[in-house]
């Protein structure tokens, strides 16, 4: 499956920016679906993600009640709806997905097969 990143940009803090992923080639059926972000110098971090076959959802506790993660079955794509956004969460966000995952290998990126290209999100102060 390939993947299409999208929706970043450039914010001031307690905006919102929803971000998209696309996949072509096939559907997202039996695929857990995660995004993560890479701030320079630091490791790539699990953010949230979701089983599209079962819709259960998993967050990070620095992300909990500010971000969502969705899909839409007719476009095949799965969204981060990120609010309250603050500085800190200035990165480069990606999308990954991957069919074997087992719940506690969710947040571990190199547990995914797929990646999309990142999106660049920035917060202002």
């Amino acid at each position: 499956v390939q993947l299409q990143a999208s929706g970043g940009g450039f914010v001031q803090a307690g905006g919102s920016l929803r971000l998209s992923c696309a996949a072509s080639g096939r559907t997202f059926r039996n695929y857990v679906v995660g995004w993560f972000r890479q701030a320079p110098g630091e490791e790539r971090e699990f953010i949230a993600a979701i089983n599209w076959n079962s819709r259960t959802t998993y967050y990070a506790d620095s992300v909990k009640g500010r971000f969502t993660i969705s899909r839409d079955d007719a476009k095949n794509t799965v969204y981060l709806q990120m609010n309250g956004l603050k500085p800190e969460d200035t990165a480069v966000y990606y999308c990954a997905a991957d069919q074997h995952l087992i719940t506690s290998s969710i947040r571990t990126p190199n547990q995914y097969d797929y990646w999309g290209q990142g999106t660049q999100v920035t917060v202002s102060s």
